[in-house]
C-alpha cells in the first residue's frame, strides 16, 4: 500500500469515525414554526426515518436526533405552533405513524426536554411521526384532553369506582384540573391515536373500533386493548391494538399495532 493508499483509508476510517459519532451525539433541528400555539398551549409533530433504534430529545425549539444502534436516523419534519416551555403544563405525546414501538422516556416535567425513544426492529428503514401537546392544545386533532372546560372541577372517580386508579391525586393532571384520567378517557385517547396511525399505515379514514377495555392480564392493568376493521374497498381486515397508559401523568406512553391481521370470521361479515 503506497503512501496516497494510506492517505485514502485513514481519512475514509476517520470520516466515519466522525459520522458515528455524530449520530450518537445528534442532529439538531430547529422548528419551523407554523403559529397557533404558545407557551401555555401548544402542539409539535415530528417525522423521522429510523433503522433500528434512535431518541428525539426536544427542547424549547430544537430538537436532537440520536441514532442509538443500526443506520444512522434522519430528519424529515420538525413543526411547532409555538416554542415549547421549559416545565409545560398537562404535556401529552401520541405516537401517530410507524411499524414498530414510540415510547415517551423523559418526561419534560422531570427536566426540561422531552425524550421519545423509536425502536424498529424490521428489516430496512421506516418513518416515523408522533405529536407532543402541551397545555389547552385541541388544535381541531380531535384530542379529547385538549381544553380546559370539559373537565370541570370535582372530585375525581374514588375507591370502588371502576374506573378509579390509585395514583390520580398524585398526578399533575389531577393536581391542576382535580380530574382524575379515567378509563374512558384512557380508551378514547388510546383510539384517537391508534385512528391516527391506522388512517397513515392503511392510507384509508374507514377504520371502525370494536370492543376496547383494560387488559385484565396479571401486571397489564395500565394497557388498554382491543380490535378495529379497516375497509379498502370490498376488503375488509381486523387488526389487534394495544396502547401502553401513564394513568397519572395523562398520557399514551406508546401505541402499537399487530402487523399481522386476525382470520376472517364469518361472523363479521
Amino acid at each position: 500500500m503506497n503512501q496516497y493508499q494510506k492517505w485514502r483509508v485513514l481519512a475514509v476510517g476517520g470520516a466515519l469515525a466522525a459520522s458515528v459519532a455524530l449520530a450518537q451525539q445528534g442532529y439538531p433541528r430547529q422548528a419551523s414554526i407554523v403559529g397557533g400555539g404558545g407557551p401555555d398551549r401548544g402542539k409539535c409533530t415530528i417525522e423521522v426515518v429510523v433503522d433500528d433504534v434512535a431518541q428525539v430529545e426536544v427542547r424549547g425549539n430544537t430538537a436532537y436526533l440520536r441514532t442509538l444502534s443500526g443506520q444512522p436516523a434522519q430528519w424529515r419534519r420538525f413543526e411547532c405552533t409555538g416554542v415549547m416551555p421549559r416545565d409545560p403544563g398537562n404535556f401529552r405525546f401520541a405516537g401517530v405513524d410507524g411499524r414498530g414501538r414510540q415510547t415517551l422516556v423523559r418526561d419534560p416535567r422531570e427536566g426540561g426536554a422531552a425524550v421519545v425513544q423509536i425502536e424498529d426492529r424490521d428489516a430496512g428503514t421506516e418513518g416515523y411521526t408522533f405529536d407532543i401537546f402541551w397545555g389547552g392544545y385541541s388544535g381541531g386533532d380531535g384530542d379529547r384532553r385538549g381544553g380546559g372546560p370539559q373537565y370541570p372541577a370535582g372530585p375525581g372517580p374514588g375507591p370502588g369506582d371502576p374506573r378509579y386508579r390509585p395514583d390520580y391525586r398524585d398526578s399533575d393532571y389531577y393536581r391542576r384540573y382535580r380530574h382524575g384520567f379515567g378509563v374512558d378517557e384512557a380508551v378514547a385517547l388510546c383510539q384517537q391515536t391508534v385512528n391516527r396511525q391506522a388512517s397513515r399505515r392503511f392510507r384509508t379514514n374507514d377504520v371502525h373500533f370494536h370492543r376496547t377495555t383494560i387488559d385484565d392480564g396479571p401486571g397489564r392493568n395500565d394497557w388498554v386493548v382491543g380490535t378495529f376493521d379497516v375497509h379498502r374497498g370490498m376488503r375488509e381486515e381486523r387488526y389487534r391494538f394495544s396502547c401502553s397508559v401513564d394513568f397519572g401523568a395523562g398520557t399514551i406512553r406508546s401505541a402499537d399495532i399487530d402487523p399481522r391481521p386476525l382470520p376472517d370470521d364469518p361472523r363479521w361479515h
